[in-house]
């Protein structure tokens, strides 16, 4: 969870406590992933807002392919998908749409 948020707040430059992580690990027969992969095959989801360019997203995979390498997950047993929505699909703060609150970081990098 760590490598994740270290790749999050390195690339996409969000605060830490803006994030929210959930780690679910399913036992081999509860898990179906490329066979050729094994048990280190890791789906990384993400849902974010619109706004990261082409350059930055894939600076966050890189960072989260090195940082889960460091973790003994190999670059080829990793699959990344990022899910984007706009801010008026969001919302926080006592039920705002995030495209009405002021955010402490920019989307936009």
């Amino acid at each position: 969870m760590a490598a994740i948020q270290t790749a999050m707040t390195a690339t996409l430059k969000v605060p830490h406590w803006t994030t929210s992580i959930r780690l679910f690990v399913h036992e081999p027969h509860r898990f179906s992933g490329p066979p050729d992969k094994g048990d280190r095959y890791t789906l990384v989801t993400m849902d974010c807002f619109v706004g990261r360019s082409r350059e930055t997203k894939r600076a966050l995979y890189q960072a989260i392919v090195q940082n889960l390498g460091m973790c003994g997950i190999p670059a080829d047993h990793l699959k990344v998908l990022l899910r984007e929505a706009p801010r008026e699909n969001w919302a926080i703060r006592g039920g705002l749409p995030a495209s009405e609150v002021e955010l402490e970081y920019d989307v936009e990098i």
